[in-house]
């Protein structure tokens, strides 16, 4: 791949800068120029034009090869198409028109949730008491990965039993439920690892958090021990949560609050996926006394 003509590299400076203004979060200034760099690439060894030269056409050929070469799914060209256009809006200062680069339609899928059994054989069957620590706060408390990780021993609040939770997606802060079983390990954690600032500190150098990855291939390595397939991630254990709470009769209002939702129409889903949910609901068709 060459190296970015100088013209490029100061549009991505400028992209960059208005990322800050715009005060993105640290995840977003890491992820949003991603795709943004395969296009300048593309129009540096492909079109050999500048951004302001390009038409839609050929902004539409950039989505269809960059579509198939990297084998990307809809919902990755959509965040590629809004890489693109958060460019062309805030620095081009050139209108976007959603009629000649539509997002695309895909489909939804209801995500793999373990059962309570494959929970309780999940968490009880993990001898590094890090891992097994982290998996269980994701499920005791319905907690993204990326919140676990960046969790402070202060966060922690044993005296009223909850969990503080900073700077989560959507930046709000919110209370998580801390779990009496959940604490026990803590302490158990705590007292064998003694971590300073961060709970999760990295494994080596400084009192950083640790990162998102470590713990997803350490899953996977767990239901390999256990002889099963490869179903669950780290929110798989987070969806679980939510569901065995629907399950055990919570109402949806207050799980899309424990899970930090803006709408509740992201809360909506664990209905779904309950077991007793919709599928005990009774067909109208059952109830006609005439058939």
């Amino acid at each position: 791949m060459n190296i970015l003509s100088n013209s490029l590299k100061l549009y991505l400076e400028q992209y960059r800068e208005m990322l800050s203004h715009r005060n993105m979060t640290k995840s977003t200034h890491k992820s949003y120029p991603t795709y943004l760099l395969a296009y300048f690439y593309y129009l540096d060894d492909v079109l050999h034009k500048l951004p302001e030269d390009v038409s839609w056409q050929e902004l539409r050929d950039f989505l269809v090869y960059i579509k198939s070469k990297r084998n990307l799914a809809d919902r990755t060209i959509n965040i590629c198409i809004s890489q693109i256009r958060f460019f062309y809006l805030y620095v081009l200062h050139k209108p976007w028109d959603s009629t000649q680069v539509p997002f695309r339609k895909f489909d939804t899928y209801l995500p793999e949730v373990p059962t309570k059994k494959e929970v309780a054989i999940f968490l009880s069957s993990m001898t590094d008491l890090k891992q097994r620590s982290m998996v269980t706060l994701m499920y005791s408390a319905g907690l993204r990965i990326s919140e676990v990780c960046i969790l402070r021993c202060k966060d922690i609040q044993s005296d009223k039993m909850k969990i503080y939770i900073r700077s989560s997606k959507g930046r709000c802060d919110r209370y998580a439920v801390l779990s009496p079983k959940a604490l026990a390990l803590l302490r158990k954690y705590w007292i064998s690892y003694r971590p300073k600032t961060y709970l999760f500190p990295k494994q080596r150098g400084k009192d950083l958090p640790i990162d998102t990855f470590y713990l997803s291939r350490h899953i996977h390595a767990h239901e390999e021990r256990l002889g099963w397939q490869q179903r669950f991630t780290c929110h798989s254990f987070r969806h679980a949560f939510a569901t065995h709470l629907y399950e055990d009769g919570a109402d949806l209002l207050d799980i899309k609050a424990m899970l930090g939702h803006k709408s509740l129409n992201s809360t909506t889903i664990y209905v779904q996926l309950a077991s007793n949910g919709i599928r005990v609901a009774k067909s109208p068709l059952d109830t006609l006394e005439d058939l």
